[in-house]
């Protein structure tokens, strides 16, 4: 107790009194970030060393949900198809499958390309979001050739400003598909 509260002094912290907390609740004290500058550092610096101490007596959990729906095809492994935590929703690698049948639409990447987004904006409304609401997706193609193609699609389904993307080729997607797309979207509070 006496060396938290040396710690605390020499850090300019005020001290607590871990006594008065302790029948009331699990008390975690850490120390949560600190700087040590050596004195010749500390003479010619022109900001003090900081130090920051962070008390909880209530958890703060992080709280995800799964999103599921039929409207789009199921997940192929053991992952859900969208996360929800807090105001942000992960969507999984979408590909070009029809949800009833769970076959790709066709073999040609732009139609794999528009089944993608459809199903992504199935899953997008389960959620609560839609595209408006997408800040970053992730393209992975078989090909990069069909990047052109895929824009052309894609460009239809998101309005501006569009979100912020990378595009990759892949050596490999899951069951040989020609496309893969995921995203994240802000959640309306």
């Amino acid at each position: 107790m006496a060396s938290w509260i040396a710690a605390a002094t020499s850090f300019s912290l005020p001290a607590v009194d871990t006594g008065k907390l302790r029948g009331r609740a699990l008390v975690a004290v850490g120390l949560g970030c600190a700087s040590i500058i050596g004195r010749n550092l500390l003479r010619s610096a022109r900001t003090p060393a900081f130090g920051c101490l962070r008390i909880s007596t209530t958890p703060n959990p992080i709280v995800k949900e799964a999103v599921q729906t039929d409207k789009a095809p199921l997940a192929l492994g053991p992952y859900s198809q969208a996360i929800k935590t807090s105001n942000l929703l992960f969507v999984s690698g979408v590909l070009g499958l029809v949800p009833e049948t769970g076959k790709f639409i066709s073999e040609t990447v732009e139609e794999q390309t528009e089944q993608v987004l459809k199903n992504m904006g199935m899953i997008l409304e389960a959620s609560g979001a839609s595209y408006s609401s997408v800040v970053k997706t992730t393209i992975m193609l078989a090909d990069l050739k069909d990047f052109k193609k895929v824009n052309e699609i894609y460009a239809k389904f998101f309005p501006a400003p569009a979100p912020a993307r990378s595009t990759f080729q892949v050596a490999a997607l899951p069951m040989d598909a020609r496309v893969e797309i995921e995203c994240t979207a802000v959640l309306p509070q």
